[in-house]
């Protein structure tokens, strides 16, 4: 399976502050970075701006508070790739005191209509909302600014509770982390769960956050001693195959297992049952991509069971069934099937 080319809309690129960079970077460092090891064909990837430098000239002045982005490449550009990314757009649009430039707003549309998948970090929503992109969709933004979000633009269901939103051919993210999430998820999808787990590791952040996890978490509910969670974690996700409960989870940490179910859900946003459920799947779509085990042992070996119950979380999570997932893998040059 081949990744396909990746356009970054950068919105501000005369006056970038180095706080608002941070999606862009997410994107860039995801998409722009070849990693041969993993995958034959990586990304290619374009900044395309409002006001492209095709010579590459450097700014004669740096803006106050930050630096000048040059890139080559115009918005034009966006209707010619795969996957069009745009990441937060500044503040004063955001506040209302600035519209979305409307050669992005063109831009973005045309994109669209050329069959481009379209993404937003973060902020980076109110421009495909702009573009009415959004319109009759579910789309999520950082809980800061969903209330505006969902006020400027009534047609688009916000929610404001979750990472990130995938409705197929348009996807939206929370702000920070949430950005590299749903980057984690766009590399999950295209080239499978072990490329996307390896990057993760190279990235040292979490393999896999579903998308409805919750944004923010209560502070208020005390954190585990000594090393936290991580080595309960661990050895859980060691012994998938094995039937394990909430009570063997809550044993292993010390603790009551109404007191782990609060602390997990505190560190990570969901239930000790949905953390399960969730790396099960990961592990079945491992060994489907790097195996040619039976559908009965893959659903035994990733802790699911049945080969029917497989069949029946993967449908409803994952969205296609186990053969097809492995069907859309197989031979596609994904990194070592050792």
């Amino acid at each position: 399976m081949r990744p396909g080319s990746v356009a970054i809309a950068v919105v501000d690129d005369v006056d970038v502050p180095p706080w608002d960079l941070y999606e862009l970077a997410i994107a860039c460092s995801v998409f722009g970075k070849p990693q041969p090891d993993l995958a034959d064909t990586w990304y290619t990837l374009r900044l395309c701006a409002t006001r492209p430098d095709p010579g590459g000239a450097a700014a004669e002045e740096e803006p106050p508070g930050g630096f000048a982005l040059r890139t080559r490449y115009g918005l034009d550009a966006l209707a010619t790739a795969d996957t069009v990314i745009v990441p937060s757009v500044p503040m004063s649009v955001v506040d209302g005191e600035a519209p979305v430039p409307s050669e992005l707003v063109a831009a973005l549309r045309l994109a669209a209509e050329s069959g481009a998948r379209m993404v937003s970090l973060c902020t980076g929503a109110f421009a495909l909302a702009e573009a009415g992109l959004l319109d009759g969709r579910r789309a999520t933004a950082h809980w800061m600014h969903t209330d505006d979000l969902a006020k400027r633009y009534p047609k688009v269901t916000v929610d404001d509770s979750v990472l990130y939103v995938d409705d197929g051919d348009v996807l939206t993210s929370a702000g920070m982390t949430a950005g590299l999430d749903l980057c984690l998820h766009l590399v999950r999808c295209d080239l499978g769960a072990r490329v996307a787990g390896q990057l993760a590791r190279r990235m040292v952040v979490p393999a896999h956050r579903a998308g409805g996890q919750a944004q923010f978490i209560d502070l208020s509910v005390p954190a585990t001693d000594d090393a936290g969670l991580g080595p309960v974690l661990e050895w859980a996700s060691e012994r998938l195959h094995e039937p394990l409960t909430v009570v063997d989870l809550a044993r292993r940490a010390g603790v009551s297992p109404r007191t782990f179910f609060r602390q997990l859900q505190a560190a990570t946003g969901t239930t000790p049952l949905k953390w399960l459920l969730n790396e099960r799947l990961a592990r079945a779509q491992t060994l489907l991509e790097t195996t040619t085990l039976p559908i009965e042992r893959v659903s035994e070996r990733s802790g699911l069971g049945s080969a029917a119950n497989l069949r029946r979380h993967f449908t409803l999570h994952v969205g296609v069934s186990p053969r097809e997932y492995r069907k859309a893998f197989a031979g596609a040059g994904v990194g070592s099937r050792a």
